[in-house]
């Protein structure tokens, strides 16, 4: 079997030209290093190396070794680089999944932020709206979920980041405008505007619609300035983060009312693996999304 250190030894040999430069590059006696060539030699059934005079010479055998070890050893050096890091806390990958389209506003930047400070940290950002995000948290697909639902998961913790306020959005000249808050039938023979999801996925139709049995027509589009624009239009009304459209109602654009009398707030967390939540730039991510939100966000409040 062909082993790291015959691939280390070949290219101690390629770059240094002499068995006795060669091992002491390696740290080993030039008969031990010959003794290794010869047992390795005899292992695959083929001479690595030949001498023309003074000089080596890789056989074709050899040669191939050596592109082998070309390939390979630079990745070895750089997983070894990685684990370092990794056991230092400077390093490891992170790979989000998000369950909310409007959150982007605040953890684009809070990614931003972030990256300055560990840049030995592999980001990596997916929606989360076509699988079931948490159980591929606890298998080790993903390292960390933007969520407003936990569930209660052997091995998964959760982090609040921040309390928000669902509000139903529409157009100024809208006949619910003039209400001071929605109920759940005023909404039945509405047009709601959401996302592409399962309504099931949907904060609006979980604590809202679906208990009190109301279910309206529905039309879809993945992005939060769409379905903004559609409900300045008067093409149905959508119920969103209030953070997510205070600049359209201050604008004028829109308006809001609550869901409710008390309004639904909800808090969204970050989802990690139990295992993984004592590591510093886990952590350090968790503590720059509160910052960003906090800073970027009006109209919300602490978990």
């Amino acid at each position: 079997m062909i082993e790291i250190r015959h691939l280390l030894t070949l290219q101690a040999i390629a770059e240094e030209g002499t068995l006795a430069r060669a091992a002491q590059r390696r740290h080993v006696s030039q008969s031990a290093l010959s003794h290794q060539i010869r047992e390795l030699e005899d292992r695959l059934g083929q001479e690595l190396l030949t001498r023309s005079g003074r000089r080596l010479r890789f056989t074709p055998a050899g040669e191939r070794l050596l592109r082998l070890g070309e390939r390979v050893l630079p990745e070895l050096r750089r997983a070894e680089a990685d684990l370092r890091r990794m056991r230092e806390g400077r390093g490891g990958r992170l790979h989000l999944a998000v369950e909310c389209h409007s959150c982007f506003d605040w953890l684009m930047p809070a990614m931003e932020a972030y990256r300055p400070d560990w840049p030995d940290v592999e980001l990596d950002v997916t929606l989360a709206f076509h699988f079931e995000p948490l159980p591929a948290l606890a298998r080790g697909d993903l390292d960390l979920v933007v969520t407003s639902d936990p569930c209660p998961l052997p091995g998964i913790a959760y982090e609040a980041l921040f309390a928000f306020q669902g509000v139903l959005v529409m157009a100024p000249d809208h006949p619910l405008a003039g209400h001071r808050h929605i109920h759940p039938a005023d909404l039945a023979d509405q047009t709601l505007i959401t996302y592409p999801v399962a309504p099931e996925r949907l904060d609006v139709y979980r604590h809202f619609l679906i208990p009190a049995g109301v279910h309206p027509e529905r039309r879809t589009t993945e992005l939060t300035a769409m379905i903004v624009q559609l409900a300045a239009a008067g093409r149905g009304v959508a119920a969103l983060p209030h953070w997510a459209v205070q600049d359209a109602e201050q604008r004028g654009v829109i308006v809001t009312r609550p869901l409710g009398p008390e309004g639904i707030w909800r808090t969204l967390h970050l989802a990690l693996r139990t295992e993984q939540a004592d590591q510093p730039y886990l952590q350090a991510f968790v503590d720059t999304a509160r910052h960003v939100a906090r800073d970027r966000l009006t109209g919300i409040r602490p978990a």
